[in-house]
């Protein structure tokens, strides 16, 4: 009567109490567990008639009416938990399952009956026929532990049943363990599962490279190896090494203050965050995800610290012994650096001269030229798009043609003079301050204000292609709290 992933799921119930099959259809699954011996009672749910009503015919052509609940319910909204030992969600997508589970990411669940049951021992068995990366990183990151992940094949295709439980201990997944699993070593279906994943981020990787997305394309690559293979500690010092080789720390200005800031306990990490700052939000990303190392362009340390106070990230960094290297002006001078990004990302919409020259004799900013002129408003446009951005502000609306612009990520409308001098049409930057708007309004020279963040948080794509080419075993991930700090309302 039953397929392979309800004889794994069946398998996988404990039976100590009554066991609730959300999503019943023709309650196949119910009856076998009560006619197995699995358990006593059963309760079926499901959020439409039809599929009850043809449960109730199985119902009763196995004479189980006695210990058979049919449920009419959206999920777990009307099912009674008192009692309720195992919950088996089974042949929906992994969204629909998180979404069952729990109102929210923020581990608000539906069923109010929850409260009056002890949650913590239900069982939770759930069979995601798409998306399981989705459901792990739910289930992780809403105070779930997922006990065992278990592979199964059925008509030549693959599925995994996650056997989950509550623990109020709220963890975050990294992109690359979200899609792994939690297959055992000697699981060849896992093991299955994971050459399939592999060989999808690949053919990814593989498009992404064909449409010139270097970038992107490196990281399924390195997450396909990782997916394979597995990830491995990396000392850090071989880290700070080569980012030492690709972005000399000796460039950065004299009032800078890069480098490996704050140590990390074990001198060792096999997940690295990145991130525009170091704030104490990031620092809990980093400890959730068991980051040891953080890499961010912004300073953790940049005036001298006279003390240090249990809410200043410092502090947090050491107390969770996780390091901290941090690459300012060098990554701005750099090339493969934070201005290189955003010509890269310019690049990919617009046709530049291969020609870059510096904006500063040092490095600092850039100068490219366009192979066709463009006017301010279509390039307006082209940046809000690179930037994800709604507003750019600047001060000429398509009055006047573009072929030459200089580029310098964060605050730099210092150097608009510079830039006109040497025949630029344009400056992108951020942080522009308003006498510089006067001065550029009255020198008829165009600015584009993409905001400081915006300018500089494109970097960590570079940066993450860099480790992962370097270092394909680490697991890279671009924090996802590196956000504008800002609120426009």
């Amino acid at each position: 009567m039953l397929d392979k992933r309800l004889e794994m799921c069946m398998e996988l119930v404990g039976g100590e109490g009554i066991v609730c099959d959300i999503g019943t259809d023709h309650a196949y699954l119910a009856a076998e567990l009560i006619k197995s011996g699995k358990c006593e009672k059963v309760i079926a749910a499901d959020i439409n008639e039809g599929p009850l009503e043809a449960a109730a015919k199985t119902v009763e052509k196995y004479g189980l009416s006695d210990r058979i609940t049919l449920i009419l319910s959206d999920g777990l909204e009307n099912v009674p938990l008192d009692n309720v030992s195992d919950v088996v969600i089974a042949g929906m997508g992994g969204e629909t399952i998180a979404g069952i589970i729990g109102e929210t990411t923020t581990g608000v669940i539906v069923n109010a009956s929850i409260d009056k049951c002890d949650f913590e021992s239900i069982r939770w068995i759930l069979q995601p026929m798409t998306k399981p990366e989705i459901l792990r990183k739910w289930l992780i990151g809403n105070g779930f532990e997922i006990i065992s992940e278990t592979g199964v094949e059925e008509n030549e295709k693959l599925y995994t049943v996650i056997t989950a439980r509550y623990s109020a201990v709220y963890k975050q997944l990294t992109e690359f363990e979200a899609l792994r699993g939690f297959f055992r070593d000697d699981d060849e279906m896992g093991k299955k599962i994971r050459q399939k994943e592999a060989e999808k981020l690949n053919k990814v990787s593989q498009s992404l490279e064909k449409a010139g997305k270097l970038n992107e394309s490196g990281h399924y690559a390195a997450m396909a190896s990782r997916i394979h293979k597995g990830n491995e500690e990396v000392s850090i010092s071989d880290i700070y090494s080569f980012l030492n080789e690709k972005y000399p720390f000796a460039l950065q200005e004299g009032w800078d203050n890069s480098g490996y800031l704050v140590e990390s306990e074990t001198g060792r990490c096999s997940k690295i965050l990145l991130t525009l700052d170091i704030t104490n939000d990031s620092i809990e990303e980093a400890v959730d995800k068991g980051a040891g190392l953080i890499i961010s362009h912004h300073p953790v340390i940049f005036n001298p610290l006279k003390k240090v106070q249990t809410n200043n990230p410092v502090y947090k960094l050491i107390r969770n012994g996780t390091g901290a290297i941090c690459m300012h002006t060098n990554l701005d001078i750099a090339e493969g650096g934070t201005n290189t990004a955003i010509v890269k990302k310019i690049a990919e919409k617009l046709a530049v001269s291969a020609n870059i020259e510096p904006l500063e004799d040092c490095g600092l900013g850039c100068i490219i030229e366009f192979e066709k002129v463009i006017d301010c408003e279509e390039f307006a446009a082209i940046l809000k798009d690179i930037f994800k951005i709604d507003r750019i502000k600047t001060n000429i609306y398509g009055e006047y043609i573009l072929s030459k612009i200089a580029v310098c990520s964060g605050s730099g409308g210092s150097l608009w003079k510079l830039a006109k001098a040497k025949g630029c049409d344009a400056l992108i930057t951020g942080d522009v301050k308003h006498d510089i708007w006067i001065d550029t309004n009255n020198a008829k020279f165009t600015v584009f204000d993409c905001g400081h963040f915006h300018t500089e948080n494109l970097v960590l794509e570079e940066l993450r292609y860099a480790l992962e080419k370097k270092f394909p075993q680490l697991d890279v991930e671009i924090s996802e709290r590196s956000t504008d700090p800002c609120e426009y309302i």
